[in-house]
């Protein structure tokens, strides 16, 4: 049972992934330069974290909040 359920669960995470893509994709035309720079950076550090698969997921969401917390606060400010 328990496989079972980590399948489906694995499954769902894909397809929210495939979803995340479309939605920013649609959502980028209307992003300003500033928008689209910001968003990148964040995006691009948190997959070099993901990247480095000795770092646990726990650390990962640690700096990841560091990071994050200034410019979302900036973003939602403007």
């Amino acid at each position: 049972m328990n496989d079972e359920l980590e399948k489906d669960l694995e499954s769902q995470i894909r397809m929210t992934h495939e979803r995340f893509g479309l939605a920013m994709a649609a959502r980028l035309p209307a992003m300003t330069l500033e928008q689209k720079e910001r968003y990148f950076a964040l995006l691009s550090s948190l997959v070099s974290r993901l990247e480095d698969v000795e770092k646990p997921m726990k650390t990962i969401l640690q700096e990841m909040m560091a990071e994050a917390a200034p410019l979302l606060f900036r973003e939602i400010n403007t």
